[in-house]
């Protein structure tokens, strides 16, 4: 599918990547770059790439595809590093679960004829580091491209081919759109879990022991969702942060009615609001996306 693809930043998503790559044989050679001398040296002994270096520029030399897959706070600092090794011609994506943050970060390093088309697979777990990785980690799943009014729609096409290969759905969208509605589905979510844990560390030590002794699979999930790389989130809240706070005041609105519906007594109210979000529960798991 192409001559050489260059992946920047081999976490859970990148080595995941690189994975499907290989197997699937997506590029003659693909070239893994990353910062971190000690991720570098797994992904070696992984396997996961024909080189692999911690020069950024040498990194994406003669590459066809580039995919950033860094944390979003650091997508300015890797695309300026990769920046001078970048060809004319180039496609650079990336996995970043803010869009318009990203676009922002970008956009003064592109130079022209090349095309740009920012991309969010809708996958991951809590773990983290190039041995999480795997190549069924898209399978069924949605990857969602936010291309720029000016991007040729060929190379639209074709970073679809490649996210297909690896196994995801495609749906286009506009980058403040889908701002709007990860930080619904996923950014508020991550949001109250990290709360909720965090309520759980603040208790006395001998109730502390028992909520962790006798977690029931509502704490336990949040648990999980909580166990999240911590770089990662704290850079997705500070850079959807318009959309993240408006959802936020609903998301607060809707809990004081619920409050008020349990200091008041008010069953009918608590019944119908669970009733109604029990049947958006029954649409993920009709989807596939349980």
């Amino acid at each position: 599918m192409f001559d050489r693809i260059a992946i920047i930043g081999m976490g859970l998503i990148g080595s995941s990547i690189a994975r499907n790559v290989r197997e699937k044989g997506l590029a003659k050679t693909l070239v893994a770059g990353d910062l971190s001398e000690d991720v570098c040296h797994a992904v070696v002994e992984l396997d996961l790439a024909d080189y692999v270096t911690r020069d950024l520029a040498r990194a994406v030399e003669g590459a066809d595809l580039v995919i950033l897959a860094v944390p979003v706070g650091a997508m300015a600092a890797a695309m300026r590093g990769i920046a001078p090794g970048l060809k004319d011609n180039v496609i650079i994506s990336d996995t970043g679960s803010v869009k318009m943050a990203v676009i922002e970060a970008v956009r003064p390093y592109l130079r022209a004829g090349m095309e740009f088309i920012p991309a969010h697979p809708i996958a991951g777990t809590e773990f983290s580091g190039p041995e999480s990785g795997f190549a069924k980690l898209f399978q069924g799943r949605w990857c969602i491209l936010t291309p720029m009014p000016e991007t040729e729609i060929r190379a639209v096409e074709k970073l679809t081919q490649f996210w297909e290969a690896c196994g995801s759905m495609i749906e286009i969208m506009e980058p403040a759109h889908h701002d709007l509605v990860l930080g619904i589905t996923s950014h508020l979510p991550h949001l109250i879990a990290y709360t909720i844990v965090g309520t759980a560390t603040e208790l006395e030590e001998d109730t502390k022991s028992e909520v962790i002794k006798f977690s029931a699979s509502g704490f336990r999930d949040f648990t999980r969702i909580a166990a999240s790389d911590p770089v990662m989130w704290r850079d997705v809240f500070l850079n959807n942060k318009v959309a993240v706070l408006e959802i936020l005041q609903r998301f607060t609105e809707d809990l004081t009615a619920l409050q008020k519906a349990i200091r008041q007594g008010d069953g009918d109210y608590l019944y119908q609001t669970f009733d109604k979000t029990r049947a958006i529960r029954k649409a993920i798991v009709d989807q596939g996306q349980a």
